[in-house]
């Protein structure tokens, strides 16, 4: 978890890579469905566009649909969801259903500002027309406001690792490694 830009998506990459699980991107699974013109796609895109959360139904459905693809049985990690209390139920619900248990949370924690630069240099390099300065302050008050709140809920199940996400990548990395080692194991 953190706020966009904290280098969710860049870590989710790397610890997959290392547990040999895919990464499920919520942006990545949003992404996809704009670009195939799909009837989900379509209704996430209006809400992207304006700089707001895809709903929960729509967003529940893709995760769900992602989550029952044979390559994560064995496990997998989830970058950007959930991102409300009502996704952290319908997580439950996916979690219980498949057998899987949620073995932690990993936390990035990254100046504001320093968020709002990263994401305005990834605009220019992907040409991503979602990431406009007034889209990225608005991704951040929803995260402070709805998402924020999650860490709580996960922070009374001990299963939250906060790591700072502030320097280069491969620090970071290190950080998440370490924190991770760290954990007892289930």
């Amino acid at each position: 978890m953190g706020p966009p830009g904290a280098g969710k998506g860049t870590q989710a990459k790397f610890i997959a890579e290392h547990f040999k699980i895919p990464a499920i991107s919520t942006g990545d699974i949003f992404r996809a469905n704009v670009s195939e013109g799909t009837e989900l796609g379509i209704q996430a895109k209006r809400f992207m566009d304006a700089g707001d959360y895809v709903p929960d139904e729509v967003t529940n459905l893709m995760v769900r649909n992602r989550i029952d693809e044979p390559d994560a049985a064995n496990g997998f990690l989830l970058d950007g969801y959930p991102r409300t209390l009502a996704q952290v139920e319908e997580l439950d619900g996916m979690i219980k259903f498949t057998g899987h248990q949620l073995d932690a949370v990993v936390c990035l924690t990254v100046d504001q500002d320093e968020i709002v630069s990263r994401l305005l240099q990834r605009a220019q390099v992907e040409g991503r027309a979602d990431d406009t300065e007034d889209v990225i302050r608005r991704r951040q008050e929803l995260y402070l406001e709805q998402t924020e709140p999650l860490i709580d809920v996960y922070q009374k199940r001990g299963i939250v690792v906060e790591v700072d996400g502030m320097g280069e990548v491969s620090e970071v990395t290190n950080r998440v490694f370490e924190a991770l080692d760290v954990l007892p194991e289930s």
